[in-house]
């Protein structure tokens, strides 16, 4: 049952305070709608959400439902997974026949109701998105988003506007993206990943190439052709593949130097030359020659695209410039998968191939350690030094002989390494100099960050 079916007029939140959720009250709430939830605790969100006239209340309380929200017919209910099943606000809802759908279903609904331009694959799909998004926004098009990072242009997760166009971050983490109908898609990349859920790589390809069928007659899919998966288009869904150097999509002439990327955009519709990056680093050409193929097909002009590129600055966490002078430069990547760090070593390596590179690196979660230390030791053995800190353990409990030394013991002859914990990082920051330093992992080394940063500027 669609949401225009329906005639909704109010739509009430389970979960109104995640970053993933709170998108969709915004967006909701700009189209005019009455907007409320419930959330577990205030946050600096929630509070901004109640500042733009969200309702909302932080006690499991039907009675503190609005009024509005409690009429059937005109009111759709939507809830984050990690709602207890027993939650009496969702019971009540279930109980009265109300319309009551996850996150992943409502942006499904959009995509049905819009043109979902959505971005789908194991790694660089928060960059692609984000990418196409401001390229799109910037453009005479315009567009609504929903993304999975914050985004340095905006300060936020997503975009709201009058435009028929939404970029959506497609996620397959308990395959989200299988509610999607998008009009375009990109694929970045279906290195297995999830495997707790998916159980095997066969199941993982699988569902993206399911992922592929659901894409709109006359729409299109743009996929990264070293791709492993098999898709499968509906009759009448153009397909276009790109790559670095070859492919429909690609890139020539392409200089890095002095920390600046430039580059030719070599396209089936029209060429653009000289692309400057905004984000300079080499993992970004191929997530910019996508994210243009996007916005391209649907009618970006070339100016409209080199703008973008040139004035997009990148998401919080992923290859994060804090400091960038002759002397020092200082940066951190969330990048926690080995292909993530491999990538992320070899740009840096690539930017500043005759400096000194130190890399400072939690490693997050001893499951990932045991499975993947020696493709760690690979990715990082490209740098001049390592120093590593125990492992960030998230969820999990420790495993018996599982810590950094299995990195430490594999790091390359000739790289400098050192192993010290998450307390004496700062200290350490504080008694040496560096060259070029970065700070890698997802754990909570980054928290850090912004003191090192003011160490670093100080002693500079």
């Amino acid at each position: 049952m669609s949401m225009e079916a329906k005639n909704i007029r109010a739509v009430y939140f389970i979960g109104a305070g995640g970053i993933g959720m709170s998108a969709l009250v915004r967006y909701f709430n700009h189209r005019g709608l009455i907007v409320a939830g419930y959330d577990k605790t205030p946050s600096e969100l929630t509070r901004c959400l109640e500042k733009e006239g969200v309702l909302i209340h932080y006690e499991e309380d039907v009675d503190q439902i609005p009024q509005a929200c409690k009429d059937k017919d005109h009111c759709l209910v939507v809830y984050t997974p990690a709602i207890p099943a027993d939650h009496k606000e969702l019971q009540y809802f279930r109980e009265h026949g109300f319309e009551i759908q996850k996150r992943a279903q409502v942006l499904g609904t959009l995509t049905r109701q819009m043109k979902g331009l959505c971005v789908a694959g194991t790694h660089g799909k928060t960059t692609t998105s984000s990418m196409c998004a401001h390229i799109m926004h910037q453009s005479h098009l315009d567009c609504n988003a929903f993304l999975g990072g914050i985004t340095k242009n905006y300060g936020t997760n997503y975009i709201v506007s009058d435009s028929e166009y939404v970029v959506i971050e497609a996620d397959e983490f308990d395959r989200s993206f299988h509610w999607l109908s998008p009009w375009m898609t990109v694929i970045t990349s279906t290195d297995p990943d999830h495997l707790d859920i998916y159980g095997t790589k066969e199941a993982y390809l699988e569902s993206f190439r399911h992922y592929t069928e659901l894409i709109q007659q006359g729409g299109a899919l743009i996929i990264h052709r070293d791709l492993e998966m098999k898709d499968h288009l509906q009759e009448g869904v153009r397909r276009y593949d790109y790559a670095l150097s070859e492919g429909d999509f690609h890139a020539e002439n392409i200089k890095i130097e002095n920390g600046e990327i430039t580059f030719d955009f070599i396209s089936p519709i029209e060429n653009v030359p000289h692309v400057e990056l905004g984000q300079p680093i080499p993992i970004n050409i191929e997530n910019g020659i996508a994210a243009m193929a996007m916005a391209q097909l649907n009618g970006c002009t070339a100016d409209e695209l080199r703008n973008g590129m040139k004035t997009y600055g990148g998401v919080d966490r992923r290859f994060d410039f804090k400091i960038k002078t002759p002397e020092l430069v200082f940066l951190s990547d969330y990048a926690h998968h080995p292909k993530e760090i491999y990538q992320s070593a070899r740009s840096i390596r690539q930017l500043y191939q005759n400096r000194h590179i130190t890399a400072i690196f939690q490693p997050h979660l001893y499951t990932r350690t045991r499975d993947f230390y020696e493709d760690f030791a690979d990715a990082l053995s490209q740098l001049d030094e390592v120093i590593l800190t125990e492992i960030y353990p998230a969820r999990e409990q420790p495993i018996e002989g599982v810590t950094s030394q299995l990195i430490y013991d594999r790091l390359a002859p000739g790289v400098e390494k050192q192993m010290i914990s998450k307390d004496e990082v700062l200290p350490l920051i504080k008694s040496r100099s560096f060259d070029v330093l970065i700070v890698l992992g997802a754990g909570d080394l980054d928290n850090q960050v912004p003191e090192m940063t003011k160490i670093l500027k100080e002693k500079n």
